[in-house]
């Protein structure tokens, strides 16, 4: 039998693992339109381009990146920042350290849109969507940002006990903001007596949903549509096209 020569045996492999290194390049290229996920600013800044803050729920504090809720299965947080890469946003996420003080990191959020608006970016460009403690971050960016064409998200954070805190500590909504609630949540319900409050105080736009999923507080742990679309449109256009 024939021996190929090293020197060809040699090139056929380096072939073969550049294929296999292409067809992985291949895998990591976004779809068409999709952006790109931070844990911060990202350093080269778009100033076309859309802008979404995803402040996700206390469990991630307390176990990591993929929590697992005896009740509601695996909170999906990944899964939720690619959707809304997908979607077309730069999207600036962070997995919090245990035990943070909402206040604190809302001012931290405020400085980061602060960049980007200082950097060229329309505050329109801008949503910051929250779900649960994540939400009750996104109330405080509101009131302390005070952009009136910035977009903002509550998913499931208004309770009797949120709602007199905030009352008490004078906090107002501004911007354009939407809330959703899942109907069978006990601690995420609607938020109308703050917007009611917030009204004439820099609320510039506002509407609620209320979703029947019959999934209570675990309707965050993953991207559903049912959240995820008027998530979107609400980012994209500050109002949905039709009252829900």
């Amino acid at each position: 039998m024939l021996k190929k020569p090293a020197s060809l045996t040699r090139r056929i492999k380096e072939i073969f693992l550049l294929s296999i290194i292409g067809i992985g390049l291949l895998w990591m290229i976004p779809p068409s339109g999709a952006q790109t996920i931070h844990s911060g600013l990202p350093l080269d800044v778009d100033t076309t381009a859309h802008y979404l803050f995803y402040l996700h729920g206390r469990i991630i504090e307390e176990q990591g990146i993929r929590p697992r809720s005896e009740r509601f299965g695996i909170y999906e947080y990944e899964q939720i920042l690619q959707t809304f890469a997908k979607a077309g946003f730069v999207v600036i996420s962070e997995a919090r350290p245990k035990g943070t003080r909402v206040g604190a990191y809302a001012r931290k959020i405020v400085q980061q849109i602060d960049s980007l608006i200082n950097a060229g970016v329309p505050p329109a460009h801008i949503t910051v969507v929250g779900a649960s403690k994540g939400a009750a971050i996104a109330v405080w960016v509101s009131h302390l940002l005070n952009q009136p064409e910035a977009r903002f998200v509550l998913i499931a954070i208004c309770n009797p006990r949120t709602l007199a805190a905030w009352k008490q500590q004078g906090v107002r909504l501004r911007g354009r903001v939407l809330s959703i609630h899942e109907a069978s949540d006990p601690i995420g319900n609607s938020c109308r007596e703050l917007f009611s409050a917030s009204r004439g105080n820099g609320l510039t736009a506002y509407q609620e949903i209320e979703l029947h999923t019959g999934l209570a507080h675990g309707v965050l742990y993953r991207p559903l549509p049912e959240w995820v679309n008027p998530t979107i449109e609400w980012a994209k256009h500050g109002r949905l096209s039709s009252k829900p």
